[in-house]
C-alpha cells in the first residue's frame, strides 16, 4: 500500500472519528490529536504529514467542500450519508479541488479503493458517481474562469 494512500485511510479514520463529536478545537489542536491518533493505530510517521494536509483543510473549508459534495449527490443529504461514505467523498473532493499534484482521476480512484475496504459494496458505485459528478462540475468551474485554457482532446 503507497504512502498517500495510507495517509488517506488515516485521514478517513480521523474524520470518522469527528463526525460524532464536535469540538472547537484550532488547527494546532486538531494536528496534535491527528498526531496521538495516528501514533495509536500505528499508521506510521510518514503518513502524517499528508494526512495532516487532508484533515487540516479539509475542516478549514469543510463548508465548500460539503457544498460541492451536495450539489452533486441528488436526493442525498450529507447527513443522511453514512459517515464513511461522506468522508471518503470529502477527501476526494477536496483533493480534486485543493490538491493539483493529484489528478482528479487518481483521487476518484483511490476513493473507490477505500471505499471497498471500509464500506459496502453499493458505496462504490454511489461514491463514483457523485465523484464524477464533482469531477465534472469542478472542469467547468475552471474553463469558465477568465484566462482559462480550455482542454482538447488528448490532453
Amino acid at each position: 500500500m503507497g504512502l498517500r494512500r495510507k495517509a488517506r485511510e488515516l485521514a478517513l479514520q480521523f474524520l470518522f472519528s469527528h463526525d460524532f463529536r464536535r469540538s472547537g478545537e484550532t488547527s494546532d489542536q486538531a494536528a496534535a490529536e491527528l498526531e496521538r491518533f495516528a501514533l495509536h493505530f500505528n499508521s506510521g510517521r510518514k503518513a502524517l504529514p499528508y494526512a495532516s494536509h487532508l484533515v487540516l483543510g479539509i475542516r478549514q473549508q469543510q463548508q465548500e467542500i460539503d457544498a460541492l459534495i451536495a450539489a452533486h449527490s441528488h436526493n442525498w443529504r450529507l447527513e443522511r450519508m453514512s459517515p464513511v461514505d461522506r468522508n471518503i467523498l470529502r477527501i476526494a473532493a477536496f483533493e480534486m479541488a485543493r490538491c493539483e499534484d493529484v489528478p482528479a482521476r487518481v483521487a476518484i480512484n483511490e476513493a473507490l479503493e477505500i471505499a471497498k475496504r471500509y464500506s459496502t459494496e453499493d458505496a462504490v458505485p454511489f461514491i463514483n458517481g457523485i465523484l464524477d459528478g464533482v469531477h465534472g462540475g469542478l472542469e467547468k468551474e475552471h474553463a469558465a474562469r477568465p484566462g482559462a485554457v480550455p482542454e482538447g482532446p488528448g490532453s
